[in-house]
């Protein structure tokens, strides 16, 4: 088993662990919809009591969520400009419309949605 790293707090909040920690609504995971899967997963609301909106903010507002991956070699990504056929690829394995994914993607298309529907 390899040797566990402790961390004072002051380390964990400059960010001295290795690995990274992207989070819904960030350029590596821009879909906040994400959010409901680790409040479902994690049980969040019954748990702790945090809630969040329909447009996916947390309540409390301090609040913060993601994904750790405590790798070396894990590095941060950014999502490029998607078009149309990805969206609608994207919309489909969500079970969601393509106007909702579209609202969710909207920083990262690589189109204007109103061009594409005349």
């Amino acid at each position: 088993m390899p040797k566990r790293k402790s961390l004072t707090n002051e380390q964990l909040i400059k960010e001295k662990y290795q690995g990274i920690r992207p989070a819904p609504g960030y350029p590596a995971c821009p879909d906040h919809t994400e959010k409901a899967k680790l409040w479902t997963l994690l049980g969040v609301k019954e748990k702790i009591d945090m809630e969040i909106t329909e447009s996916f903010a947390m309540l409390p507002t301090a609040a913060v969520s993601g994904w750790y991956f405590a790798h070396p070699d894990a590095t941060y990504f950014g999502v490029g400009k998607i078009g149309p056929d990805q969206v609608d690829d994207y919309a489909e394995r969500k079970g969601m419309s393509k106007d909702d994914a579209e609202r969710w993607l909207a920083p990262n298309l690589g189109y204007d949605p109103e061009d594409d529907r005349i």
